[in-house]
């Protein structure tokens, strides 16, 4: 994975202090800029922000891996799921986990019947099934069929849902995940969710997001899961 150059550091830096500088003046009337202080810091913070813009690459295949203990992962790789089908792209999403389930996704999702292919490949979490060797065939039969959406260049994005639980539950070895991402055509962007992400697979990808938790109805005041926000 690339690092940051001398030169985006310190572009990422510059930025950093100028909104930190704008911010202590709206907070603090000893150090509040003027409006030309102002505009003059706007437009360095534009000039560093066009250059950066203007040397990127124009357009790359992403890994992207949504993990951490908080609420929203597989939320947010929808979102993408949902942008990528209104760009009229082909979309897999490969569920590992929560087969057992029927989400309102799922339902919403059938709308593009022309352009998703959704494959609920779990039976539900491990202490519902309370069978390993079955836990271990259904999650081996998903990386199979994620492999095919993998390899497919037909498929602009491809999201295997809850991977990271089965990687680390030792369902799956991060070394055939590995391999298999690297299987990828260059174009595809591939989203990788669940928590307890293994440090390889963070290492692999372009785009890492941890969840954090810091309150939940259900741990903090004992609510259910409802509908339109759990399922």
């Amino acid at each position: 994975m690339s690092k940051d150059t001398p030169e985006e550091l310190e572009s990422d830096r510059e930025i950093e202090r100028l909104i930190d500088e704008v911010m202590s003046s709206s907070i603090n009337n000893d150090s509040k800029l003027n409006d030309e202080q102002y505009r003059q810091k706007m437009q360095r913070r534009k000039e560093i922000q066009d250059r950066r813009i203007a040397q990127a690459v124009p357009e790359k295949g992403l890994v992207i891996v949504n993990t951490g203990n908080g609420k929203g992962k597989t939320t947010a790789a929808l979102g993408m799921v949902m942008r990528s089908l209104g760009h009229g792209y082909k979309v897999a999403i490969i569920q590992f986990i929560k087969g057992a389930w029927e989400p309102s996704e799922k339902q919403v999702f059938s709308h593009w019947e022309d352009q998703l292919e959704f494959h609920a490949m779990g039976e539900g979490f491990t202490w519902e099934t309370q069978d390993r060797d079955r836990d271990l065939e259904k999650a081996q039969a998903a990386w199979e069929k994620s492999l095919e959406y993998i390899r497919n260049p037909d498929f602009q994005l491809v999201l295997l849902d809850e991977i990271n639980i089965a990687l680390k539950m030792a369902y799956l070895q991060i070394e055939e995940v590995l391999t298999g991402l690297a299987e990828k055509p260059p174009h595809k962007h591939i989203i990788l969710t669940g928590r307890g992400a293994p440090a390889a697979l963070i290492e692999r990808a372009d785009l890492v997001t941890e969840m954090t938790l810091i309150k939940h109805p259900f741990r903090d005041q004992g609510v259910k899961a409802q509908p339109g926000i759990e399922f």
